[in-house]
C-alpha cells in the first residue's frame, strides 16, 4: 500500500465540531501548505459566543451521559474502542495532517498516531483502577482522600505534533472522567477535528469532545478565561503560556498545566561512544526539521574530541532527504511557515556576523515550500541569540568544556529547563549529572522520547508547570477532596 497522496485531492473540514455536529464558520486565516507554500483555504475563528456555545455543549454531555459516574471500566471500554478506530483509520488521519503540517505521512502513520492510540489505552486503563485511598487519622476517626473530574476541561494545542498533542490532552482528561473544549492550531486543525468524529463513532458521548477553530487572542482567550472551564491544559511557547496566565489571573483563578518552550542541552563527554552521540544529537535536533519544544539544540562536548563529533555530525546532516510531506520517502520536514522560515535565518546570520562558525547549512533551501538546510554553528558565544533564543528550527549551536562543572555551567539555560541529553560510558557521572541538570527530562546515552507513555514530561523554570503523560497527567486531571469522619 502506498502512502504518498495528491493534496489537490483531499477533502478538508473547515468547520467547528460542536456537541457531535459540524458547525459551518466562515474563512478568516489564510492557511499555507508547508511543503509548497501555496494558499489552500482559510481557517475559521470562534469568537466568544461559539466557546461558550461549545462549554455549553460540554456540560450538557456530562449530566445526560453520566460519564463521569458510569462504572469506571465503560470509560476504559469506549476509550480503547476510540483508539482502536484510530488505528483503522491512520491513513485518513495521517493525510488530514500531512497537508497541512510539517509531519511527513511515514512518520505519521508509523509514529505519531500509532503512538497516540497507545497514549490513549494507557489513560483509559487509569479509570479503574486509581481513585480514593484510606489514610491513617487518629482511633476513633475513618480518613481518606477522594478524587472525582474538575468538569469542563480548557484545551490548546500546537501546530507541531497536532495528533500527538490532541491525545496528551484528551486521553487523560476524558479518562479521568471530564469532558473537553479544545483549540487546535489554526495551521493545523484538521487532523483533531477527524479524531473527534471519531470518538462520537466509538461511543463516546457526543459534546464530551467540542473542537473549536482559531487563533489564540480570539478563541484562545475565550477558552482560557471562560468562567465555567475549570482547569487549562496548553502547550505552545513561553511567551503563549504567559499570556494564558495573566489571563487566568484576570478572568478568575483555577489550575493550570503549561508545557511550554525549551532550549535542551546535549552534553557529550569525552568518554562517550562518539558514533552513537553523533547519530542521537543529529536526530535530537533534526526531528521535525528542529520543531519540536524539547529539541536538543545546543551540543556542549569536550573540547579534546570536539572536532571528531562535529564532522560525524555534519556527515549525518548531510544524509538528509527532505521532501513533501505528502511523498511516503520524506524524511526531512519543512518548516511551518515564511515568516519563521525568515526568524530561523534572522538568527543564523545574526550569529555568524558576532563570530559563529558556520560548519554546514546556514540558510534556506533553493526548493519550493519553507525548507531550511540542517545547520552547525560553532564558536557562539553565551550570549550569542542562537545560543539563547529557542530558534525552532535545525539550527545546532556547539559550545566546548574542560571539566564537568564547566559542561553543567554552559548546560544551565536562563530561561528554559525542559529536556537535556547526556552522553557518557561512566555510570557514577551519568547519574551524578543527571540529578545536577536543571531539566525535567534528561536522557542519558539517547535523545527523544520513548512509548513508554508512564514518563511524565514537563519543563523546569519558564518551561512549564505541571506534567503531560504518566499518572500524573491522569490524577492533574482530577481534583481531590479529603473527608474525616468521627466513628
Amino acid at each position: 500500500m502506498t502512502l504518498s497522496f495528491d493534496p489537490e485531492a483531499l477533502e478538508l473540514p473547515f468547520y467547528h465540531f460542536i456537541g457531535g455536529e459540524r458547525i459551518d464558520g466562515a474563512g478568516a486565516l489564510e492557511m499555507r501548505r508547508p511543503s509548497d507554500g501555496r494558499a489552500y483555504g482559510a481557517c475559521p475563528v470562534a469568537d466568544e459566543a461559539l466557546v461558550d456555545r461549545a462549554v455549553d455543549a460540554a456540560k450538557r454531555a456530562l449530566k445526560t451521559s453520566g460519564w463521569a459516574d458510569v462504572r469506571p471500566r465503560e470509560r476504559v471500554n469506549a476509550l480503547h474502542r476510540w483508539a482502536g478506530l484510530m488505528e483503522e483509520e491512520a491513513l485518513t488521519l495521517a493525510r488530514l495532517e500531512a497537508v497541512a503540517s510539517t509531519r511527513p505521512i511515514a512518520e505519521l502513520v508509523q509514529g505519531d498516531i500509532a503512538a497516540t492510540a497507545e497514549q490513549i489505552r494507557f489513560f483509559a486503563e487509569f479509570a479503574d483502577k486509581e481513585g480514593s485511598d484510606v489514610v491513617p487519622t487518629s482511633t476513633g476517626t475513618f480518613g481518606m482522600t477522594l478524587t472525582e473530574p474538575y468538569g469542563v476541561i480548557g484545551a490548546i494545542t500546537p501546530w507541531n505534533f497536532p495528533v500527538s498533542m490532541a491525545g496528551w490532552k484528551l486521553g487523560p482528561a476524558l479518562a479521568a472522567g471530564n469532558a473537553v473544549v479544545l483549540k487546535p492550531s489554526e495551521m493545523t486543525p484538521f487532523s483533531t477535528l477527524y479524531m473527534a468524529e471519531l470518538a462520537v463513532k466509538a461511543g463516546i458521548p457526543a459534546g464530551l469532545i467540542n473542537i473549536v477553530l482559531g487563533d489564540g487572542p480570539t478563541t484562545g482567550s475565550a477558552i482560557t478565561g471562560h468562567p465555567d472551564i475549570a482547569k487549562v491544559s496548553f502547550t505552545g511557547s513561553t511567551a503563549a503560556g504567559g499570556a494564558i496566565m495573566q489571563n487566568i489571573a484576570h478572568t478568575g483563578i483555577k489550575p493550570m498545566t503549561l508545557e511550554l518552550g525549551g532550549k535542551s542541552p546535549q552534553l557529550v563527554f569525552a568518554d562517550a561512544d562518539l558514533e552513537l552521540a553523533a547519530s542521537a544529537v543529529t536526530r535530537g535536533i533534526l526531528a521535525n526539521a528542529g520543531q519540536a519544544c524539547v529539541a536538543g539544540s545546543r551540543l556542549i562536548v569536550a573540547h579534546e574530541v570536539a572536532d571528531t563529533l562535529c564532522e560525524a555530525i555534519a556527515r549525518h546532516m548531510a544524509d538528509i532527504r527532505p521532501g513533501v510531506t505528502w511523498d511516503e520517502n520524506t524524511q526531512y520536514s519543512p518548516i511551518i511557515s515564511g515568516r519563521q522560515l525568515d526568524r530561523i535565518d534572522t538568527i543564523v546570520r545574526k550569529a555568524v556576523e558576532q563570530g559563529a562558525e558556520c560548519v554546514t547549512g546556514g540558510g534556506p533551501m533553493d526548493r519550493e515550500g519553507y525548507f531550511y538546510e540542517p545547520t552547525l554553528l560553532r564558536g557562539v558565544d553565551a550570549d550569542s541569540p542562537a545560543v539563547i533564543e529557542e530558534i525552532f528550527g535545525p539550527v545546532l549551536t556547539i559550545q566546548t568544556f574542560g571539566d564537568e562543572d564547566e559542561a553543567l555551567a554552559l548546560a544551565d539555560h536562563p530561561t528554559y529547563g525542559l529536556a537535556a541529553g547526556l552522553f557518557t560510558r561512566d555510570l557514577s557521572r551519568a547519574i551524578r549529572v543527571t540529578k545536577a541538570l536543571q531539566a525535567g527530562t534528561v536522557w542519558v546515552n539517547r535523545y527523544g522520547r520513548s512509548r513508554d507513555h508512564i514518563l511524565p514530561t514537563g519543563g523546569y523554570k519558564r518551561s512549564g508547570i505541571g506534567k503531560d503523560l504518566g499518572r500524573e497527567a491522569y490524577l492533574a486531571n482530577r481534583k481531590s477532596k479529603s473527608v474525616l469522619i468521627d466513628l
